[in-house]
């Protein structure tokens, strides 16, 4: 998994220009269209055209596999517009911590790994599976909640609560749709929440240790990773090289260098991606 997470953001770096910038404001303004479109829509047939069915992909109908998240609201127009603004809030977030490429990544990993698991369905159930987007955005709050743990928000616009507290609201309701929903369609929610435990497991799992073990675990790793590093450096003449984009002090002599305490090991990076990268657990 952090081998995984290193090649993406190595990825994002060597290519700034990938991605999708403010991605999250397309599929909103999608989800708008969409909805104004099926409220005028007496027959029922905008949503049947574009809602994701495995039994339409598999006729050719691949279009689904992309219109699927912008029908992924419902309910009253005042729940929907705030809904849509909450999903809007967090991806913005996510992208601006993240950048557009790995955010895009991110949300495009989490739709496709939807997709293929309601085609998987059809072919083995033999009936047409219908899936939304929903739980794909559920699932990114909990990568909001991993980053800003501390952030309040107002719930119900009156009581503040910080974000952390949501996301066990939110981990309860995916537990609700897996305990509720009949096998092997209740493992949806499971699906949708992969590409969170790809992208923040390491921050997960590091969160549940004790803080002792994690201490204990860090000053460890940290003296071996840095007799390591200092016998290379010896070997290749040089003495830092950035773990994100692999610049090194002999290339670069006037870049500053500076090593993460928060990672796990000993590790560099320079003075442009020591404050912006994926903390290695």
């Amino acid at each position: 998994m952090k081998k995984l997470m290193d090649r993406i953001d190595r990825f994002c770096i060597l290519h700034p220009r990938f991605g999708i910038r403010r991605l999250m404001l397309y599929i909103v303004l999608g989800n708008i269209l969409i909805y104004v479109l099926a409220m005028m829509d007496t027959t029922g047939l905008v949503y049947q055209k574009l809602c994701f069915s495995g039994q339409g992909i598999l006729r050719g109908e691949v279009w689904r596999i992309v219109t699927y998240l912008f029908v992924a609201g419902g309910g009253s127009p005042i729940l929907f517009l705030i809904e849509m603004y909450f999903y809007y809030w967090i991806g913005s977030s996510l992208e601006n911590e993240w950048g557009a490429g790995k955010f895009t990544i991110y949300y495009c990993i989490g739709a496709l790994l939807q997709a293929v698991f309601g085609v998987l369905l059809t072919l083995i159930l033999k009936q047409d599976i219908v899936i939304s987007a929903t739980y794909l955005n559920l699932s990114m709050f909990f990568a909001f909640a991993t980053l800003f743990p501390d952030v309040m928000v107002l719930l119900f616009f009156i009581i503040p609560v910080k974000v952390k507290w949501l996301a066990y609201l939110d981990a309860a309701l995916f537990a609700y749709g897996i305990v509720t929903t009949s096998f092997p369609l209740n493992l949806l929610p499971i699906v949708a929440v992969l590409n969170y435990l790809i992208f923040c497991g390491g921050w997960l799992i590091d969160l549940v240790r004790p803080a002792r073990v994690r201490a204990e675990r860090r000053t460890v790793e940290f003296q071996t990773e840095a007799r390591r590093i200092r016998k290379e450096q010896d070997q290749r003449g040089y003495r830092h090289k950035c773990e994100v984009c692999g610049r090194t002090d002999a290339e670069y002599p006037t870049l500053q260098f500076r090593y993460c305490s928060r990672c796990a090991g000993y590790h560099c990076y320079c003075e442009d991606h020591i404050s912006n990268h994926t903390h290695i657990q």
